[in-house]
C-alpha cells in the first residue's frame, strides 16, 4: 500500500512527508529533524514506552548532578533502547548481563531502568547484583506489565501441549527472549513466521498444539496459523 520502512539516514534526505513512528519510538533528535524536515508525524510510540522515555529523561537530569550514571538493561542497538538512550543526549550506559553489569562505577551513583520487553528474571537478577554492590542504587520497574504477565503464563502453556508453535518476526527482540522462554519448559517448541514453515512431521496422533507469539504477534497471525493447522490435520 506504500508503506516504505525508512533509516535515519532516508529520513535526513526526506522533506514535506508524512512518517510514522513505530511503537518502540524515537530519541528526541528524530523529532528536531522531522521539524526542521516539515514532516507530518503520526506518532504510534507506545504509551508504555513514553512513560519510560519521560522517566529516564527526568531521572538523568537530576542524578548527574550528583555525578550519578543513568543504566540501561537493554538489547543495544534496539529501537526502544535507542530512544531511551536519546533522552540522555547519549550518555546512558546499556548493559545486557550480570557481566556487563560489573564493568559498571560503582563509585557513582546509579539509576537502573529495563527496556519494557526483557525477562523480569534477568533484570531481577542484574538488579540484585547492582544492589548488592551499591546499596543505594535506584532500581526502576520498567518492564511492561503485560510483557511479565506473559513470561507467566508462557511458562504454563507450553508446560501443558506436546507441540508449541510460537509465531513471530526473526528481528523481534522480544520474540527471542519468548520463544527461548518456550523452549527451556518444552523443548518442541518451533519458531516460525507463516504457514509455508509448517512440517507436518512435527505432529504425532495424540498431540496437543499450542500456539502462541510475541507481544507484537498479531491476532489474526496467530488465527491463520490455526485455521492452516486445522485444515491440514482434518485431512
Amino acid at each position: 500500500k506504500g508503506l516504505k520502512i525508512l533509516s535515519i539516514d532516508d529520513v535526513r534526505n526526506l522533506h514535506n512527508e508524512t512518517i510514522l513512528i513505530r511503537a518502540h519510538g524515537e530519541p528526541p533528535a528524530t523529532y528536531h529533524l522531522a521539524r526542521e524536515n516539515n514532516l507530518d508525524i503520526i506518532d504510534c510510540t507506545c504509551p508504555v514506552v513514553l512513560k519510560l522515555q519521560e522517566r529516564v529523561k527526568a531521572v538523568y537530569e537530576s542524578i548527574t548532578a550528583s555525578g550519578g550514571q543513568v543504566v540501561i538493561f537493554g538489547k543495544k542497538g534496539h529501537a526502544e533502547v535507542n530512544g531511551l538512550v536519546g533522552q540522555t543526549s547519549g550518555n546512558a550506559i546499556v548493559i545486557d548481563s550480570v557481566e556487563s553489569a560489573a564493568s559498571l562505577d560503582f563509585s557513582r551513583p546509579i539509576a537502573l531502568f529495563s527496556q519494557t520487553t526483557k525477562d523480569p528474571d534477568d533484570y531481577k537478577a542484574i538488579s540484585n547484583f547492582i544492589i548488592q554492590r551499591q546499596p543505594e542504587a535506584k532500581v526502576f520497574d520498567t518492564i511492561c506489565k503485560q510483557v511479565a504477565q506473559r513470561h507467566k503464563n508462557l511458562a504454563e502453556f507450553t508446560s501443558s501441549h506436546s507441540v508449541i508453535l510460537f509465531v513471530s518476526g526473526r528481528e523481534s527482540s522480544n520474540g527471542k527472549v519468548l520463544f527461548d522462554l518456550c523452549h527451556s519448559f518444552n523443548p518442541s517448541s518451533h519458531w516460525l513466521e507463516e504457514t509455508s514453515q509448517i512440517d507436518l512431521k512435527w505432529f504425532k496422533d495424540g498431540d496437543t498444539v499450542g500456539i502462541c507469539g510475541a507481544t507484537s504477534t498479531p491476532k489474526w497471525q496467530l488465527e491463520e496459523i490455526f485455521l492452516y493447522l486445522q485444515d491440514k490435520i482434518s485431512k
